[in-house]
């Protein structure tokens, strides 16, 4: 089962314990700010990424992080990298530009892109996430969300991000 209902599903299925919040739509990192004032946990933002050999990649990172997009192939394993098309988000992970997860991976093959964590969030306590939309967040433990991957037939890259600096 994909989806929201699907989700939930795993997670009462696998004991896995998460807070769930409810709020209004958020699209940046910006506008979740407001909200995630409210919200104890490690705030993640995520990007959706092609590589330059056509690979797809989603990497999870903590809400404040500069991304540094030349280092990111390096510590990652891929080749130079590029925002993905919102058209091949919908299709291989089933969701629309502003609800991008981690969780998302429920809904994506196997093998069709790969999903890379920042380290501190993975060891993270409470990890705060979408659960496939916009309009609520999932407070769960980043060893829980590497658990949840798994069971779906994904194998997350843990790497330290590189990030940006002043």
């Amino acid at each position: 089962m994909c989806g929201e209902a699907g989700l939930l599903a795993d997670l009462q299925a696998l004991a896995i314990p998460f807070a769930a919040h409810e709020h209004a739509a958020v699209f940046t990192v910006e506008e979740s700010r407001k909200i995630d004032a409210d919200i104890p946990g490690a705030h993640t933002k995520n990007l959706f990424l092609k590589d330059a050999g056509g690979a797809f990649w989603l990497v999870t990172v903590p809400a404040e992080a500069r991304i540094d997009l030349k280092a990111l192939p390096m510590a990652i394993g891929c080749k130079r990298v590029s925002f993905g098309k919102a058209e091949d988000m919908e299709c291989l992970l089933g969701i629309a530009p502003g609800s991008v997860t981690p969780l998302a991976m429920i809904n994506a093959e196997p093998g069709s892109l790969s999903v890379v964590i920042d380290a501190p969030l993975a060891a993270a306590e409470r990890m705060n996430v979408h659960p496939l939309r916009n309009t609520g967040t999932l407070g769960l433990s980043g060893e829980h969300v590497v658990d949840l991957l798994r069971h779906w037939g994904h194998e997350p890259v843990i790497a330290d991000i590189p990030k940006k600096t002043g």
